[in-house]
């Protein structure tokens, strides 16, 4: 199979672990499964592999193939050349420590998402809109376009983000801008859904109050959540 040389020149300038992985399995056979990142390089999560890539503003294509048993499974391929993205190539950048200490200055030591105090250790860095759609804009960083999630959270966002029709096709910024995920202190959607989110953490002697409306959840056949609603009602 033959790349267009200017994919295969981005491609090539591309040095990060992970994705070059993935671009130099590519460049070599045409395209890499689900499989080969799973059982051949041991990443037990595909998407995020093929995402280190499109962070490198190289485009993939995801198209299925048979697995080993058969089976329909995905696989990447190196995309529309045009698509290519000059100014996230050589990927992101490290964010500096001082950032971090910015950000406790002017929210606390908080997740953005629960609004829970957690030691400052346990908060990580997170692009309110994801890179892949925002990029590093330079080196000077304002400390606005940067949320402290915990681990948790973060986490649910990737999920979250990883299956949204803007993040995977539209790339509209202006719609990650008013989503929960990017600004949870004031937005209109959730992934593009109309909905409203609530994230709440008991802590301490606060377990107390959880453990009772586990207690009535059960007794009525229902969820904490649909507990919580009927309450406000």
């Amino acid at each position: 199979m033959t790349i267009n040389p200017k994919l295969l020149e981005a491609a090539q300038k591309v040095t990060a672990g992970r994705a070059k992985v993935v671009i130099d399995h590519i460049i070599k056979y045409g395209y890499i499964t689900t499989e080969d990142l799973k059982t051949t390089y041991g990443y037990n999560h595909p998407p995020r592999a093929a995402g280190d890539v499109r962070d490198q503003g190289i485009p993939l294509d995801t198209f299925k193939v048979r697995g080993s048993d058969g089976r329909a499974i995905g696989a990447y391929r190196f995309g529309d050349p045009s698509k290519i993205e000059d100014g996230k190539l050589g990927g992101r950048k490290i964010l500096p420590k001082q950032l971090k200490k910015v950000l406790i200055e002017q929210y606390g030591a908080r997740c953005a998402i629960s609004r829970e105090a957690y030691n400052e250790t346990h908060l990580q860095i997170d692009h309110r809109i994801p890179y892949r759609i925002s990029g590093d804009e330079g080196t000077d960083r304002n400390p606005a376009d940067f949320m402290l999630l915990s681990g948790s959270a973060q986490r649910q966002k990737s999920w979250t983000c990883e299956h949204c029709q803007n993040f995977l096709a539209d790339k509209n910024l202006a719609t990650c801008q008013t989503c929960y995920w990017a600004f949870p202190e004031n937005y209109k959607h959730t992934a593009m859904r109309q909905e409203r989110r609530i994230d709440v953490t008991f802590i301490d002697h606060e377990v107390n109050a959880y453990q009772k409306l586990e207690d009535r959840a059960k007794l009525n056949g229902s969820s904490i959540q649909e507990e919580i609603k009927k309450l406000i009602k």
